[in-house]
């Protein structure tokens, strides 16, 4: 929810001593409006790995019985062997939980954004590193008091935020706008030497995107179009608007979203050269954000779904419905506040309905696949590679990964047949199987020979019989750490891992068994025990990432 923020800045910020080291505060000549948290041990508090592990797709139109159906031998195996690699639990300032607000993946590190729903007013920025998923971490964060942070962008060495202010009792700001430029070095916020604004027409800051040296502001009711100089934040040019919602860039096409008349795609010189209707009600002063895939344009039409448009005609092509879940729906929030687009995979952000995965069909339509496990009313949501970072309101930011094979993986996986079959993946005695593919699985069980070549999540256990042998080419996440699930390995039975294999529960090695890793780049991480049996053999290179071995 956007509204009208009440912030306090001073033309001047001075350094005042705190009981941390690493905390450092800032106050103008009237009171502290900035706080930045560096200090790892503080910040690692608010990285929770409760949910990690292995991530179900509910299908579309399923009931709570879906649990009974995943235990179903003739189930197929699922696309999309997705895990949450972490949740990062949202600030809680002054006695608030503020919400998360907006998403920014650059490189490394994503950036989110938060404000607080309510009377009061307090905002925040984190930085996240999500290079290593085994190890994600909160870099910095940094407080605003009396402000929401509503969106932010990472460019260049700096972080730009949008917000709203208080004109009539800041001592700086001109309009109830502002952006805000912040210095970041290595994944922490530096502003030692200030933070610079510039403020602009309308209740609230919405969003904003960098387009070469300009930064492009929307801000909502008798908002405007702000052009600044990315350097100075200098106002180049303003451009009156009804209710701004949220901004896109593709390239050199640029779309706003207007609650009152709909998309305006814009040409170089900012002037609408093609306007797509909205007719849809988007609800007052709530954020939706839009995204572009390809020639179309995805837009979050509240309780409507999400609409695809024709980004050269204007066309309606479809809407995407918002499916129903079994586990998370609350009815008086099923809305959908933003879209996200990954190569052919649509996201959709729909509040109390949870985080739904469509498909792009051979035909140019898109397919729902399901939604997500995941907690909390999903309010917002960004994706990059292999990365989808979810905002779900005060349940915090859930860092998803996709786990897409590597070309080099999919070149030595390329002679084998896909996997096609059972999401319960049973090898009898005396057969030998071998497949490639990207799949979610539910349960593995070896009396015979396997060979998987690619990547792998399976809910539950997996189970190698006396004798029998498991050969993993790839990667391969087990269970999940509030659902643990075990690798058992029967007497005299082998696995043989050249990759990467991720036990959410125990390693069970029965008397005789080996566990072989081949090759030198290979990594086992247990977040359960290890048990051991007599003449256990244990050989290869490989890192044991939690020394359970």
């Amino acid at each position: 929810m956007l509204k009208k923020a009440y912030l306090l800045i001073g033309a001047l910020l001075v350094f005042a001593a705190s009981c941390s080291d690493e905390l450092t505060v800032y106050q103008d000549e009237f009171t502290d409006t900035i706080t930045v948290e560096n200090d790892d041990i503080i910040l690692q508090q608010n990285v929770s790995l409760t949910t990690a592990g292995t991530i179900d797709i509910f299908k579309s139109g399923a009931t709570s019985s879906f649990a009974s159906k995943i235990d179903d031998e003739n189930e197929p195996a699922g696309d999309y062997p997705l895990t949450q690699v972490a949740q990062i639990n949202p600030p809680v300032f002054e006695g608030s939980v503020l919400t998360s607000t907006h998403i920014h993946v650059a490189s490394d590190y994503a950036y989110v954004s938060y404000n607080t729903a309510g009377e009061t007013y307090l905002g925040a920025v984190d930085i996240i590193k999500i290079s290593n998923p085994r190890n994600p971490r909160l870099t910095s964060r940094l407080y605003y008091r009396n402000a929401d942070i509503n969106s932010l962008v990472f460019d260049d060495g700096y972080l730009y935020i949008a917000g709203g202010v208080d004109a009539e009792t800041s001592v700086l700001a001109t309009d109830n706008s502002f952006v805000g430029k912040i210095r970041v070095v290595n994944g922490r916020f530096d502003i030692s030497s200030g933070i610079d604004y510039g403020f602009q027409q309308g209740l609230n800051a919405t969003d904003l995107v960098i387009d070469g040296s300009k930064v492009l502001v929307t801000s909502g009711r008798e908002g405007t179009l702000t052009i600044y100089d990315k350097e100075s934040l200098e106002i180049i040019q303003e451009l009156p608007a009804n209710d701004l919602r949220s901004i896109a860039k593709n390239g050199s096409r640029i779309a706003l979203l207007d609650a009152g008349t709909g998309v305006n795609i814009l040409d170089n010189n900012y002037q609408t050269s093609l306007q797509i209707p909205i007719t849809t009600d988007l609800g007052p002063a709530s954020k939706k954000t839009l995204d572009f895939a390809g020639n179309k344009i995805v837009v979050p039409e509240a309780s409507r779904g999400a609409g695809v448009y024709d980004a050269n005609s204007g066309n309606l092509l479809e809407y995407l419905d918002i499916p129903t879940n079994p586990i998370l729906e609350n009815p008086e929030d099923k809305t959908t506040n933003a879209v996200g687009l990954n190569n052919d995979v649509l996201l959709m952000a729909n509040g109390g309905a949870g985080l739904c995965l469509s498909e792009e069909l051979p035909n140019g339509t898109y397919g729902i696949v399901g939604i997500l496990e995941l907690e909390g009313s999903m309010n917002f949501l960004a994706t990059k590679d292999d990365y989808v970072i979810a905002a779900s309101g005060k349940t915090g930011v859930q860092i998803i990964k996709f786990n897409r094979p590597s070309p080099s993986l999919k070149d030595r996986c390329k002679d084998l047949p896909e996997y096609e079959g059972s999401s319960k993946l049973i090898v009898l005695t005396g057969e030998s199987l071998a497949f490639s593919g990207a799949k979610r699985l539910n349960n593995i069980n070896v009396g015979g020979s396997l060979l998987l070549c690619g990547s792998w999540t399976v809910r539950n256990s997996v189970f190698i019989n006396e004798l029998a042998l498991f050969e993993m080419k790839g990667q391969m996440t087990v269970g999940r750490n509030d659902r643990r699930r075990n690798v058992r390995i029967e007497a005299n039975a082998t696995l043989r891992i050249e990759g990467e294999l991720n036990i959410f529960g125990d390693l069970i090695l029965e008397d005789g068994a080996t566990l072989e890793f081949i090759g030198n780049q290979n990594l086992i991480n247990i977040f359960g025990d290890v048990e051991m049996g007599d003449n256990v053999r244990v050989t290869g290179s490989f890192v044991d990432a939690k020394n359970k071995l």
